[in-house]
């Protein structure tokens, strides 16, 4: 795959998105970052800033997400814009791919869970890094299947993919991110 055709839809958000973002970069990846007015970025590459109405395109049943997810999520603007741009995060990838946990009832641990459970409802490939059990897991349909450590990281095959995940992010989050990207796209330049 060709990296100049390719896009990174992102958030920009320190962390995981950060990373995602500053791997893209070093691609020659373009991305785009949703975002909204006083949301705290890590990069300013390709910022997407979402008005009102956007994000009010991409809302969600609170009380939805909890039981969706088994967790309570509070009403706070804060949080209910942070879903609304993740919403716009996996709509507009073609595959989704996450730094985090995934949990005992299948659902991945932090906001980011509602960008892997979306693209689940949406049956997007999805592909999660977990930080605990140093492994890539893959969504079958019907439950995670481990593909691997680091060096079994997946390859990107759809020019217009989403990178999103943890604000937590661990040296080996990191590492799993640029070898997803060196496995499509060879080493940085």
């Amino acid at each position: 795959m060709n990296a100049n055709d390719c896009i990174l839809f992102s958030g920009g958000a320190p962390g995981a998105e950060a990373a995602f973002g500053a791997s893209a970069e070093r691609h020659g990846i373009e991305e785009v970052n949703f975002t909204f007015d006083g949301h705290t970025l890590a990069r300013s590459r390709g910022v997407r800033m979402l008005n009102h109405e956007e994000l009010h395109n991409g809302d969600v049943s609170l009380e939805y997400v909890s039981r969706l997810m088994h967790r309570k999520y509070t009403d706070a603007p804060t949080i209910r814009k942070i879903l609304q741009t993740i919403w716009y995060q996996v709509n507009s990838g073609q595959e989704i791919y996450v730094i985090g946990t995934v949990l005992d009832d299948d659902t991945v641990q932090g906001g980011t869970g509602w960008g892997a459970e979306f693209a689940k409802l949406c049956n997007k490939p999805l592909h999660v890094f977990d930080q605990d059990k140093n492994a890539w897991f893959h969504w079958t349909g019907n439950g995670w299947t481990n593909v691997g450590g680091l060096e079994d990281a997946p390859l990107i095959t759809h020019a217009h993919f989403t990178g999103t995940g943890t604000r937590t992010l661990r040296d080996n989050g990191k590492a799993a991110i640029e070898a997803l990207f060196t496995r499509a796209f060879g080493a940085a330049s």
